[in-house]
């Protein structure tokens, strides 16, 4: 058989529209690895920088907040006002066994810090040394309170992170150094570089903290307590014994232990939950939206394989004629939609990674890293292989019309 120029010349052009438009195909592919990979990585990065809002708080704590009565109880009309004490904290560890750590929180807000020529308005809190098993503390120089500081009332102070940038503009380990607050002067013994995301009664970068003895002498409080904080023990969860934190405490004060507004008790336990049941939801959508997306453009390659093979009816008939068998065919065109489908795949996971690795960067604050938006290995490869699966079903149907043509059909097409 004489095939002259203007055959060639011809399947040459084919390949060549193909060329164009497998590129503009491959970028359904392209854009739906990018935004698999990419909606994963943020995913993961979104939940750990939430994750660090709440870092080195405790996870299965709980509050105990003193409001005014909702219902009347024992001779009393609601509305009543009351208070906490801290024989109220001895009660629940005497009666609640369950509680691993039960601590008081004193706080007073507007507290003028001084410094010099510098000043501060923040928040003193009055805490026991075994409030750092609640909200862990992160010290960037010297110690947390302790024992000695409580027996001796000492005149100590643990400062947080925006009070020490104001009041020592110029860095440096402040301890050993006397701010005044309010009326008072404390010796700085530590800096707390806590991020204070999470705000009991102030936040920790904006709080000075002091031994609760020495607070309850320098603002004459008397027992009374604010807050008490509480940690459950090992495979306790505080929503189990909430109504008899909340009854221990009720019934001491008259109220009525159905009074879950007088008695607030408020359980991180939920929020955390809260927040993982969101995160739940979230891959499980970024899951749907990335492979739906890689499935249209796999649906766009087998489209675009299909036109490839019936504008190359003459070319494959005449393979045929020359003695290429169908698997031979089937093997090309399979290989042809692989091709495409990984070198498409393989960009998006790439410019991904890319533009992952900016975010991460961006977020980078004083040397630390927020949080890494970046995807698993085991991530890659699967995509990869998810990858090698759509290119082979997207060839299928291409490569079963391609064996099916006969040089005769070919030859009748030319």
């Amino acid at each position: 058989m004489k095939i002259d120029i203007d055959t060639y010349h011809e399947i040459f052009e084919t390949l060549t529209r193909n060329k164009t438009r497998s590129l503009l195909t491959g970028f359904g592919v392209f854009w739906g690895v990018f935004m698999l990979v990419g909606l994963i990585g943020g995913g993961a990065g979104l939940k750990e920088l939430l994750s660090k809002q709440f870092e080195g708080f405790a996870t299965n704590s709980g509050f105990v907040f003193a409001r005014p009565t909702t219902k009347a109880y024992d001779g009393f009309r609601k509305g009543r006002w009351w208070a906490m004490d801290y024989k109220d904290v001895e009660r629940l560890r005497a009666q609640i066994p369950e509680l691993d750590i039960v601590t008081p929180n004193l706080s007073r807000w507007g507290a003028n810090a001084v410094h010099g020529d510098k000043r501060f308005s923040s928040t003193v809190k009055g805490l026991l040394p075994d409030y750092a098993k609640v909200e862990e503390p992160q010290m960037r120089y010297g110690r947390f309170l302790n024992d000695m500081d409580i027996a001796q009332s000492r005149k100590v102070c643990v400062i947080g992170k925006q009070v020490y940038k104001t009041l020592f503009p110029q860095g440096g380990d402040p301890c050993g150094s006397m701010i005044r607050v309010d009326s008072t002067y404390y010796q700085v013994v530590g800096v707390d570089y806590s991020p204070g995301n999470v705000s009991i009664n102030g936040s920790a970068e904006e709080s000075i903290s002091v031994p609760m003895t020495l607070m309850q002498q320098a603002y004459h409080l008397g027992n009374n307590v604010d807050i008490i904080c509480m940690t459950g023990k090992k495979g306790v969860t505080m929503s189990e014994v909430a109504p008899r934190i909340r009854e221990v405490i009720a019934r001491a004060h008259r109220v009525d232990p159905a009074d879950e507004q007088a008695v607030t008790v408020f359980n991180t336990e939920v929020l955390f939950g809260m927040m993982d049941s969101m995160f739940r939801g979230v891959n499980l959508l970024i899951w749907l939206v990335g492979i739906g997306t890689l499935l249209a453009g796999a649906i766009g390659v087998s489209n675009i394989m299909m036109v490839t093979v019936r504008e190359r009816t003459t070319e494959i008939g005449i393979r045929r004629a020359i003695g290429a068998t169908p698997r031979v065919i089937l093997s090309q065109i399979i290989s042809e939609s692989i091709v495409l489908t990984a070198v498409a795949g393989m960009s998006g996971i790439l410019f991904a990674v890319l533009v992952l690795q900016m975010l991460e960067l961006a977020n980078t604050t004083e040397g630390i890293v927020g949080a890494h938006f970046q995807v698993g290995f085991w991530t890659a490869v699967g995509a990869v292989v998810l990858l090698s699966v759509l290119g082979i079903l997207a060839g299928l149907a291409p490569a079963a019309r391609a064996m099916a043509i006969k040089p005769v059909d070919a030859m009748r097409d030319e």
